[in-house]
């Protein structure tokens, strides 16, 4: 069937208007009825966010989303014009896509009065209907609701007194749409008085223009806490007029984060490279334990895109392992997570005693931490009994011990071929066996023989020096004696 093209014929279809908040209700509605999915691609707020966004809306309401970096603001507020219509009539090349069964606009109002039922329309679709304004302190009140054009005053002959000198702004242009403002404490407090009237009386004022022009907009927000940003705050006044304030967070489950970066990440790469779902978990791990961490700053957040950065960057080095060794499948080590440290430290923000530690010593730290609850999940408690390797020595990491005791150091890099990477395991004494335990697959056993070491010297059993992209496990003691030279990064603890 075709699509009306003037009023007229609109008129004879039988379209009725409907303002933007009751369109987005009866939609969700019909999805809620129907048992779809909403906000498909948000994960990990099925039974708290999403829950509060639909009442929202049900409730016809503007909101605003509370909360720290990385937690799908943004994204949730794009999403929201999936629950508009495909595409809605107005008035053709009017610039505040005027209803034509009512339009708000002079030149629209004018259009209807001359032209009648054969006022010509247009069909604006969905995805138009979006708008959205990042918050910073420039922004004037021009930008959001215009200002009288001097320029189209001359050319037209018109007095600064005739509604058709306006140039609107970006948030009248989106009438019968949804706007959203993100960080919206970034706006200096006279913009945000701006907005008063918009969420409370609809209306447009520009300057000291006796018109008034009622839009038909859904308003929604986004902020970190005022806790976090020093930069402003939102203005009692407009809080208020706000009707709902929805509090956003981290996933709960490693699981749901995992997913998340899955699929975020940009993992479509060249070549036979190979990350184990356990190894993508440790990736997860290392977020979750930045956001436990005492020397992080918590009020700023870690955000979930630490957790896609640092799994790109992964993938990244194993590709370019596999192009410098020419191996036909390359599977991660842990060796590999030093090339994850630019996720971590430049998107992690540290309290005064990180600070004083140093970024890098911390993001160390932070990894660390991740892979000593994988191995702790995987091997028994170190405990006092493996030692100096002695005749006393009764647990099952006793003969590691005794070979690094003996004065055996082993070197592995992320640069070395897999088979000189597993020979270098296998040198030491009861590593492999103990692995073997864990792991069918060679390249699970080499994994999991590096995770005993490491979790040894996370234990304080072992040394371990960091050079460039090398490792080197030690007796502990004999490392604590070497002298630190310039460009090694040593862990004595």
């Amino acid at each position: 069937m075709a699509k009306p093209k003037t009023l007229g014929e609109l008129r004879a279809a039988g379209y009725r208007s409907r303002t933007v908040k009751h369109e987005i209700r009866d939609n969700l509605r019909r999805q809620l009825a129907a048992g779809e999915t909403l906000f498909p691609g948000i994960l990990g707020y099925e039974r708290t966010v999403i829950p509060g966004v639909v009442n929202a809306l049900l409730a016809k309401h503007d909101f605003i989303l509370l909360g720290l970096r990385g937690q799908a603001k943004s994204r949730l507020l794009r999403s929201l014009v999936d629950l508009l219509d495909p595409e809605i009539p107005v008035l053709e090349d009017t610039e505040l896509n005027d209803d034509p069964l009512d339009p708000v606009s002079t030149l629209g109002q004018r259009m209807v009065a001359e032209a009648g039922d054969d006022a010509p329309i247009e069909w604006l679709p969905r995805e138009m209907r979006y708008s959205e304004k990042l918050a910073t302190p420039d922004v004037s009140i021009a930008d959001l609701l215009g200002d009288i054009d001097p320029i189209k005053a001359a050319h037209r002959k018109l007095t600064y007194a005739d509604p058709e000198v306006i140039h609107f702004g970006i948030v009248p242009r989106t009438n019968r749409g949804i706007f959203a403002i993100n960080e919206i404490p970034d706006l200096v407090p006279r913009i945000q008085v701006g907005l008063l009237n918009l969420l409370e009386e609809r209306d447009l004022q520009i300057r000291g223009f006796p018109v008034r022009i009622p839009l038909d907009i859904l308003m929604v927000f986004s902020a970190n806490p005022e806790d976090y940003t020093n930069r402003g705050s939102i203005i009692t006044p407009l809080k208020d007029r706000i009707s709902s304030q929805i509090l956003t967070h981290y996933p709960d489950a490693v699981e749901t984060a995992q997913e998340i970066t899955g699929q975020e990440a940009w993992l479509d790469r060249e070549g036979a490279v190979v990350i184990p779902p356990e190894f993508r978990r440790l990736v997860e791990e290392i977020t979750f334990a930045a956001r436990e961490s005492e020397l992080v700053d918590q009020t700023s957040g870690v955000s979930a895109r630490v957790s896609i950065s640092a799994l790109e960057l992964l993938m990244s080095n194993l590709e370019r392992r596999a192009l410098a060794t020419g191996e036909e499948h390359v599977y991660p080590r842990l060796c590999d997570l030093h090339m994850v440290l630019p996720a971590l430290t430049g998107k992690v923000e540290m309290v005064y005693e990180g600070e004083q530690k140093g970024v890098e010593v911390v993001a160390r730290q932070i990894i660390g931490e991740a892979v000593r609850k994988l191995f702790e999940e995987h091997y028994p408690a170190v405990g006092r009994e493996v030692g100096t390797g002695g005749e006393d020595d009764t647990g099952p990491y006793s003969p590691i011990v005794a070979w690094f005791a003996a004065g055996n150091e082993l070197a592995i890099s992320d640069e070395q071929t897999f088979a000189e990477y597993r020979r270098a395991l296998e040198s030491v004494d009861g590593l492999m066996s103990l692995a073997e335990g864990h792991a069918r697959e060679p390249h699970e056993r080499a994994l999991h023989a590096e995770l005993i070491l490491e979790g040894l010297h996370q234990s304080l059993k072992l040394g371990r020096e960091d050079i460039d992209s090398g490792i080197t496990y030690k007796e502990l003691v004999k490392l604590q004696l070497l002298k630190p030279h310039r460009g090694s990064t040593r862990e004595v603890n």
